[in-house]
């Protein structure tokens, strides 16, 4: 029975919805041969020393999956349930929502639930559970400064480590050149890396795009590389040692140094090595909260509207009488300040920095961070901060493939959802009595 009459066969069981089994099976030859492309070199070829070593089978089951995938997918996105499914994932709104006037939002109830379960968290978790909790909400306040940067204001930063390197490393260097601490180093830090986002603003005001990219990739660079190289200042490869933070001079070490007084002696309690950890989760979580509050508000104030003026169209956003100018280095100054705090929780949370923490990678996963969670979306970010952070975990099997992996979820997320996982909602405005609707 050749192709044409069992396609004949398939339209007249299924009227009104014909499948061409034809085009199925060409999409799934030529998702085939991509497949085979991606896979050949990173999955079939495995470097041995000088040498390598070929594993075809590895290539031609990870094809054979991809071919049969894509196979079942272009035949159910022929039928109607499929066509109804595939309506539901694609967003015809541009990702924006816009509630009735009035309308509260449902995470009014998630909100104290996730309060309730933060706090019980130190309570029931192991040390190994919250570190990674820990790093999650770093990347959470790293997610949120670059959401107004590049989500928010449309300016493609993909230098933003360097502005979390200068927190870092602030706490470690006021530590050893100025007796700094770790609360006298939070707000310097936030100051600091303020004040080099302005720097940086300045030089770009004219840049869009592509070279407004290059520009901060350099900038990021040149921090890390300065880091690097000033061996007598930041201690070059080696790193530096950061001090524990500490609670009214109280220290959170079993022996505590010369004058000082341990935590659990002064209170009469039994040592614990993860004081400290709670501690840290403690701070970082208020930390963040007061962060996603200050973000919530300033997106609802003329300053947040602005910037998503100045994102859409920076011509008209000029003609509207805007400066341009403020409003490009307001939004560059605030969220290298989050970043600037996210370095100091990072180093407190080491212990130890050193330059190899603030590579471009971590450029990339944070700009992956708002991408996935969605462009100008608060919960969408503090969402996909942690997906990305606890999926690497999970994934600790798949070692070599974790990069491969995050890579195809990238890609399935540009085509299925290009606005991120949460669409960003908007309170509808209610008419003034007497207007004509």
């Amino acid at each position: 029975m050749n192709t044409v009459t069992l396609n004949k066969r398939v339209e007249a069981s299924q009227p009104g919805h014909s499948i061409s089994i034809s085009k199925a099976l060409v999409d799934s030859v030529l998702a085939g041969l991509m497949a085979l492309i991606v896979f050949g070199p990173v999955v079939g070829v495995v470097l041995d020393g000088y040498g390598f070593n070929l594993h075809p089978m590895r290539v031609a089951v990870m094809t054979a999956i991809v071919m049969v995938g894509r196979l079942l997918f272009g035949l159910l996105v022929q039928t109607s349930r499929g066509q109804a499914l595939l309506g539901r994932l694609t967003c015809a709104d541009g990702g924006v929502r816009v509630a009735a006037p009035g309308e509260r939002s449902h995470l009014r109830w998630v909100f104290p639930f996730v309060i309730v379960c933060a706090v019980a968290l130190p309570f029931i978790a192991d040390k190994y559970v919250l570190t990674i909790v820990i790093l999650g909400l770093i990347y959470v306040l790293l997610g949120l400064g670059l959401n107004i940067v590049v989500g928010l204001a449309g300016l493609l930063d993909l230098g933003y480590v360097g502005f979390y390197a200068i927190g870092a490393y602030g706490l470690a260097l006021g530590y050893q050149h100025l007796g700094l601490g770790f609360w006298s180093a939070l707000p310097l830090a936030a100051v600091a890396a303020a004040v080099a986002g302005a720097i940086l603003g300045f030089p770009v005001l004219r840049m869009h795009g592509d070279y407004l990219a290059i520009v901060t990739l350099g900038f990021g660079e040149i921090i890390r590389l300065v880091l690097n190289n000033w061996l007598d200042f930041t201690g070059g490869p080696n790193g530096m040692s950061v001090p524990s933070p500490t609670v009214m001079g109280l220290e959170f070490g079993r022996r505590a140094k010369e004058g000082g007084v341990p935590i659990h002696e002064f209170f009469g309690i039994a040592y614990n090595p993860n004081l400290k950890f709670v501690f840290i989760y403690a701070v970082l979580f208020v930390t963040v909260l007061l962060v996603l509050y200050v973000k919530h508000r300033l997106t609802r104030m003329p300053i947040g509207r602005a910037w998503e003026a100045l994102r859409e169209d920076e011509i008209a956003c000029r003609a509207m009488g805007l400066n341009h100018v403020l409003v490009k280095l307001s939004a560059f100054a605030i969220g290298a300040s989050t970043a600037g705090i996210a370095g100091v929780f990072f180093a407190s949370y080491q212990g130890f920095v050193n330059p190899t923490s603030f590579t471009f990678f971590e450029s990339a996963l944070i700009l992956a961070i708002v991408v996935l969670g969605g462009m100008g979306s608060t919960v969408g970010v503090v969402v996909a901060a942690f997906v990305l952070t606890v999926a690497p975990e999970l994934l600790r099997a798949f070692a070599d493939y974790r990069v491969l992996l995050f890579g195809v979820l990238m890609v399935l997320m540009m085509i299925w959802k290009p606005r991120g996982l949460i669409r960003v909602s908007r309170i509808g405005v209610a008419a003034p009595k007497g207007v004509a609707q």
